[in-house]
């Protein structure tokens, strides 16, 4: 960070205290966050507050300025540096005081190696990179599945596709209530219910479709990687529609502005289902992250 990015987050109380995500620190953090060129998907600001009580993330600053990101999992606590590793005396008092390093890039890692830290790739949470342009044209014999679902979903259903609106939360909202029934799953229920009520305030933007007047499917995202990417934090979809999340997918990537030049959705947690549906989109790579750990520590094993 520079030293105009550390006078815009004086405000963060000096570790070890913290405080929690709040929306009145987004001025100074959500900029900070953009300018990640890694585009991690949990390192920007609106990912942090509405997963803020899941994994009871609060932040801090180092005595260097270095702004740090504490959380706990189960009984794992860890922290996140999004913006770059601090003196090593201080990294040495986080490695003390928490059991891992989440979301290391690739470069914080090799860093770390070269210190003395074990680190290990945490595959579970590798985000799935796409090229916009293959989501939306689906072009291949790779796609030709894909197409063929997207073709009986057009063929089948009087449908619309709508820009996510303020106008248009309701009907987002009944899809994310009508998905909570049909699935008996909780889930994302709660980041993604209070991201479609603070979309604005977050400046998340999506997507809304309807088969019939019905709502039947929302996707709500953000720019990431320094505004070349999207990364779509919430995507639901009801049942009973064949096709519908194959058109969904195509549509949305469709009519995302060319800026974005990739699509980032997300990581698949380890469920091996939801790892083949991402790999069947033929990824053009993944965004890695590491788990770092002190040398005198073991991997817990909630974290292999």
């Amino acid at each position: 960070m520079d030293e105009r990015s550390r006078i815009q987050v004086t405000m963060l109380p000096l570790y070890p205290q913290s405080t929690p995500p709040s929306l009145s620190l987004r001025p100074a953090l959500h900029p900070l966050f953009k300018q990640v060129q890694e585009g991690i998907s949990e390192f920007t600001f609106a990912n942090l507050y509405l997963f803020r009580r899941t994994h009871q993330y609060t932040l801090s600053m180092l005595s260097d300025g270095t702004v740090v990101i504490l959380g706990r999992d189960d009984r794992v606590s860890f922290f996140m540096l999004p913006f770059g590793l601090p003196q090593q005396g201080l990294l040495d008092r986080l490695f003390t005081d928490h059991l891992l390093m989440k979301s290391a890039t690739v470069l914080q890692a090799e860093m770390l190696h070269s210190l003395g830290y074990p680190v290990r790739e945490d595959r579970d949470n590798f985000d799935y990179l796409y090229q916009r342009q293959d989501l939306a044209a689906l072009a291949g014999r790779n796609y030709h599945k894909k197409r063929n679902l997207v073709k009986t979903f057009v063929q089948s259903y009087p449908y619309a596709a709508l820009p996510l609106r303020e106008e248009y939360r309701g009907e987002a909202l009944s899809v994310l209530d009508a998905w909570r029934r049909e699935t008996g799953q909780t889930g994302d229920y709660e980041a993604a219910r209070e991201g479609l009520e603070k979309m604005e305030e977050l400046q998340l933007c999506g997507g809304l479709y309807r088969v019939a007047e019905r709502p039947v499917a929302y996707v709500l995202g953000e720019e990431s990687a320094d505004g070349t990417c999207f990364v779509i934090h919430f995507e639901k979809a009801l049942a009973g529609f064949k096709g519908l999340y194959q058109f969904i997918n195509q549509s949305f990537a469709g009519v995302l502005p060319e800026i974005y030049t990739t699509i980032n959705r997300e990581q698949d947690l380890g469920d091996q289902g939801l790892r083949q549906a991402k790999l069947s989109y033929r990824p053009s790579g993944f965004i890695k992250k590491f788990l770092a750990r002190a040398q005198d520590s073991t991997f817990p094993d909630s974290a292999r």
